[in-house]
């Protein structure tokens, strides 16, 4: 159909378009991507046997939807990729605030003016990217906001009694007529508020002040909400949570391979940045492992999750604490180390709520415990585990790396040394560059670097060396830290 020579409902009436309510547009053309094989959710990593099928289910079901999860489970996306589902344009008649089909208005509006105009009826096409409205659910959100009220201006200007039903503001929702509408953490919405939408969900209409008004809304809703919210700032009234056809649970990643995907993919990283850094595959990991270990950490509140966005502006932290480096030693390239781990503390501690041990203990520590046990989780997937080794026959292919740290006063790294003093540091280990040779073989030359260095974090874990921190690097030392040498 060519939208821009049809300007009028004669025109329109001589067309192919079929009028249809959105929850139907959704349905038809869901079941035409399926048939032929699209995926508009193809950018949601993690969903595909869980929340994308009953998701699915809800749209064949005409439902509206609630999407139920913790912070950061995508919720909020997946409810602006449904404009993928809708027709590319719809008509509508011209001038009318709640978008009006040209086949069948609803408002006084659209219905007097195709009265008076006939097939003469002036129309406009509405692009699907123009039919998505989204409300962020505040105590201060009124019935009127939402809903609509009496204009009094409007009803002065155009000297109309306040009986006409001209004086009438349109709220958000009857402006989102035939389009999606969301409304993100649905139990802050007040209880009355939440009265105000029965009507909407089930029968379609709308109520405003003492007017006889049935707007038989055509409007696709999406809700989403927190679990947390139910019982810290509010709940969803149980009638209008009965007449929400779908509720869906959202969740996090199962695996650190479809959290690095969602991180690669969410990351706002400039092209310089994206060439000169270089990120191990293995400091890839160790990112998202640290998400994972916050998790199910006794110092982090489980019912507040942690969001995916913690490892998003984890890495960007990263990218521009090396990016620094690069900028202090005027080189050209890079990559990134273990030390540059402690860049992150800042979006750790601004992203998971605490339990009362974890406050006691303190935000710092409680990421830096974060960032060495998911060093020791990756340590006992790449090298033998220490303590099956201890009791099996008392040695341990570290014992000749622990013995270099005997023989030495210390090793040290500073931040800003450069990438070849860096190299070249921990290439004098000879028993560390044997042992990751041993055990991990296949590992990129660019690549080895940060495996040695997480090597030996992964020995001050388990107490086979210690680490001291400084504020400008880090020393490694036998597990006495020279006490010995020392007396």
């Amino acid at each position: 159909m060519n939208y821009l020579k049809t300007k009028t409902l004669g025109e329109l009436r001589k067309t192919s378009y079929v009028q249809k309510s959105i929850k139907d547009e959704l349905r038809d053309n869901l079941i035409h991507n399926i048939k032929n094989k699209i995926n508009v959710f193809d950018n949601i990593h993690g969903y595909e046997e869980s929340v994308i099928p009953e998701l699915e289910q809800a749209i064949l079901s005409r439902h509206n939807i609630n999407l139920l999860g913790l912070r950061g489970q995508a919720k909020t996306k997946i409810a602006r990729l449904l404009i993928k589902l809708l027709d590319e344009y719809i008509p509508y008649v011209e001038g009318s605030e709640i978008y009006d089909d040209p086949l069948a208005p609803i408002s006084e509006f659209a219905k007097e003016k195709i009265k008076e105009l006939g097939d003469k009826t002036s129309i406009s096409w509405l692009h699907r990217s123009d039919r998505f409205a989204e409300k962020l659910a505040t105590p201060d959100v009124t019935v009127a906001d939402l809903i609509g009220d009496i204009d009094p201006i409007k009803a002065a200007n155009l000297k109309l009694s306040y009986a006409d039903d001209r004086v009438i503001h349109y709220g958000m929702i009857p402006r989102a007529n035939r389009c999606i509408f969301v409304i993100n953490e649905l139990p802050d919405l007040q209880a009355r508020i939440q009265v105000s939408l029965f009507n909407i969900l089930q029968e379609g209409d709308i109520q405003i002040r003492g007017f006889k008004l049935r707007l038989a809304l055509d409007i696709q809703f999406i809700f989403t909400a927190n679990p947390e919210d139910y019982t810290n700032r509010g709940s969803i009234v149980t009638p209008l949570k009965d007449r929400i056809g779908s509720q869906i649970l959202t969740h996090y990643p199962k695996d650190i391979e479809i959290a690095k995907k969602i991180t690669s993919q969410e990351i706002k990283s400039t092209e310089s940045q994206k060439t000169n850094i270089h990120i191990p595959e293995l400091a890839r990991d160790l990112l998202e492992q640290i998400s994972f270990e916050a998790r199910v950490s006794e110092y982090v509140d489980e019912k507040s999750g942690v969001s995916a966005r913690l490892s998003i502006s984890a890495l960007e932290n990263l990218l521009s604490k090396a990016e620094l480096r690069l900028l202090k030693n005027n080189e050209e390239k890079t990559c990134l180390r273990l030390a540059d781990f402690t860049s992150i503390i800042p979006a750790i501690t601004g992203k998971v709520e605490l339990v009362y041990e974890g406050e006691q203990e303190g935000a710092e520590f409680v990421a830096n415990q974060l960032i060495e046990n998911a060093v020791k989780t990756l340590f006992v997937k790449l090298f033998p585990k220490i303590e099956k080794l201890e009791k099996e026959n008392g040695e341990s292919p570290y014992d000749e790396l622990i013995s270099w740290f005997f023989n030495e006063t210390g090793f040290e790294i500073l931040n800003d040394i450069t990438d070849e003093e860096y190299q070249e540091k921990l290439m004098s280990i000879l028993p560390l560059n044997n042992l990751v040779k041993k055990y991990q073989p296949n590992t990129l030359k660019k690549d080895l670097p940060f495996l040695k260095e997480f090597t030996l974090w992964g020995l001050v874990q388990f107490k086979k060396l210690t680490k001291v921190a400084y504020s400008n690097g880090i020393q490694i030392q036998d597990p006495y830290g020279n006490y010995i040498k020392n007396i």
